[in-house]
């Protein structure tokens, strides 16, 4: 797994060399775009008008449009320039409390691996954040941008979890309005919610679909008709009380049968 940020976490006069890794891989199968009559794969070219011909990726440089077909070019060597000696470290600005961060702002996770002899001090920032059940507010450039890091520590190490600025967050496209619940209504829906609660396990979940999709390919592959799945609805239930009488009793008869 290559390293996706060279940095340290700095605090004060504490300095903590790391590496940020990324948490996640995508496993969706990935269909690539064919002409429709040869069936052959379509390619994309950079292309530049003027010199009538494709352009290599080593031949592309970076230019900012500050007015029409007007560009002024920024070099690598110019954008490291202005990086000041913090945009080259994760330099933790505060402390908070987790809840106290809204999930809309959270947008990509990495795991933070110390640099061989900076464990200790690595260890000493994750026990402390974990025993007082604080995470770290941080900031450090990477590419072009200035990014806003959460450091979670966790009981196996920390991860650095970027955030979304609040001027990058679009505000509710709709109000919903507000409505009366009864009593009855609430107490049902809690015991619906008591009904399906239980410990989380991420190994219990998979992309069924993809799983479906892969099927279906290999159904092509061999010659074979794709075979519609059930699609079957249950009859409508208008009566909100009578529709989570019924998902309770759904849910009762899953656990029974370990369907759920």
């Amino acid at each position: 797994m290559g390293v996706s940020h060279k940095g340290a976490i700095s605090l004060g006069l504490l300095y903590i060399p790391v590496g940020l890794y990324t948490t996640t891989r995508n496993n969706d199968v990935r269909f690539n775009q064919l002409c429709k009559d040869t069936k052959e794969r379509v390619k994309y070219k950079k292309y530049c008008p003027s010199c009538n011909k494709e352009v290599k990726t080593d031949a592309i440089i970076k230019g900012y449009e500050y007015e029409n077909d007007k560009y002024v070019i920024m070099t690598e060597d110019e954008l490291e320039r202005i990086k000041t000696k913090k945009d080259k470290t994760i330099h933790i600005i505060q402390f908070v409390d987790l809840p106290e961060i809204d999930q809309i702002y959270y947008e990509k996770n990495y795991y933070a691996i110390p640099d061989t002899g900076a464990e200790k001090a690595f260890e000493l920032l994750r026990t402390v954040m974990l025993s007082e059940g604080k995470v770290a507010l941080a900031k450090t450039v990477m590419g072009t941008k200035e990014n806003l890091i959460v450091l979670y520590p966790r009981e196996d190490g920390i991860i650095a979890k970027t955030l979304f600025y609040q001027d990058e967050i679009l505000p509710i496209p709709k109000q919903i309005p507000k409505v009366q619940l009864s009593d009855g209504e609430i107490t049902m829906a809690k015991t619906l919610l008591d009904s399906l609660t239980k410990p989380f396990d991420a190994s219990a979940y998979k992309d069924e679909y993809q799983e479906r999709l892969r099927d279906a390919i290999m159904q092509k592959i061999r010659g074979e008709d794709i075979l519609t799945v059930d699609n079957s609805e249950p009859s409508n239930v208008i009566d909100l009380m009578e529709a989570l009488q019924r998902t309770i009793e759904m849910s009762d008869v899953q656990k029974k049968t370990g369907t759920m």
